[in-house]
């Protein structure tokens, strides 16, 4: 009876796991694409604002934001956008090879 509760708890949680996997792929893919809209004058999508990492623009050696505006580490990506309304000032992609 135990065997039997251990195998289904772990068929459970490879299910579980599994379907994770599933959406988490799915999920980073959409972001890739959505990285092309990143241009100047653009406006950044509030989730993708909200999952970036505010970046030390010094450590980076980036440009100063001007006042109301910050740099973002979204994805690997660096972008400038205005925190009110994430209106894109500058954004450096990095470069993927599929």
């Amino acid at each position: 009876m135990r065997l039997l509760r251990k195998a289904l708890a772990f068929t459970t949680l490879a299910a579980t796991l599994s379907a994770g996997l599933a959406f988490a792929e799915d999920h980073d893919h959409d972001h890739y694409v959505r990285h092309d809209e990143w241009k100047k004058g653009a406006q950044i999508h509030h989730e993708d604002w909200d999952r970036g990492q505010r970046v030390d623009y010094r450590h980076y050696h980036l440009q100063e934001p001007p006042r109301g505006y910050e740099w973002r580490d979204v994805d690997g990506n660096y972008v400038l956008a205005a925190a009110a309304t994430g209106v894109i000032a500058t954004a450096i992609v990095a470069s993927t090879v599929h």
